[in-house]
């Protein structure tokens, strides 16, 4: 996304919230973000998602009252933070908050891959962002790499180093996520170490409840033959019963 709304109208005043902005021309973090839910399964992972924003496409800015300078990452992350002040205005203003957000990933796409590894990473650098990571599902055709991580270190990006496990798999730890960010066939994947699991998409979780539901109604239709069995059993037993 563009860090420089246009023809936005100043208002009188202090400003209370961020503009609402049109949604992005790609596909992207729906494909691999929001469609798969990951927003929502890392603020339960986080273990505090009353005061933890995990939020897509939100604007994050310096302050609410310069619009110019302003960034609308893909995922943002933010723990410790105020839920209510970040409904009210719209969007993550960072002197409103009282911190930068903690983790901030971008997705490559056709037409705004160079500005996430150039303008985009100078500006998360100079916005004091604690971790800004960059996914590119097509190997870096559009990013400089498939999947790139930097942690601020005394004001400065330093890269986070990346595993390569084989040609299709690679993967960097996120200190603040206690997480592996994974880039896998093409697909962003989240690891949790602690438990040796994957952080579980939409798709995954549905997957278990129809296998679940499946399941309980097996155990319902054998139940109910069990109970046929026997109730047939006890009318064999009474109709051979001997006369007294």
């Amino acid at each position: 996304m563009t860090s420089k709304p246009i023809a936005l109208t100043k208002t009188k005043g202090k400003r209370t919230q961020f503009p609402d902005f049109p949604p992005r021309e790609d596909m992207q973090n729906w494909l691999y973000l929001y469609r798969r839910s990951f927003p929502a399964a890392l603020a339960n992972h986080l273990g505090s998602p009353e005061t933890t924003i995990a939020a897509t496409e939100i604007p994050l800015a310096p302050s609410l009252d310069d619009w110019t300078d302003l960034r609308i990452p893909d995922l943002l992350v933010s723990r410790n933070a105020s839920l209510e002040l970040f409904m009210q205005q719209n969007g993550y203003a960072i002197d409103s908050q009282g911190k930068p957000p903690e983790f901030v990933l971008e997705v490559a796409s056709r037409t705004t891959g160079v500005n996430d590894y150039t303008e985009k990473r100078s500006d998360y650098e100079r916005y004091g962002v604690t971790e800004y990571w960059r996914f590119d599902a097509s190997g870096g055709d559009y990013h400089d790499v498939a999947l790139a991580g930097d942690r601020l270190v005394d004001g400065r990006f330093a890269p986070i180093s990346i595993e390569w496990l084989d040609e299709n798999r690679g993967r960097g730890y996120s200190d603040t996520l206690s997480l592996y960010i994974c880039w896998e066939h093409g697909e962003l994947r989240w690891y949790d170490p602690a438990t040796s699991s994957y952080l579980q998409t939409y798709e995954e979780i549905t997957a278990r409840v129809e296998e679940a539901d499946a399941l309980a109604a097996q155990e319902s239709a054998r139940a109910e033959r069990a109970e046929a069995e026997l109730r047939r059993l006890r009318e064999q037993l009474g109709d051979s019963e001997p006369p007294n």
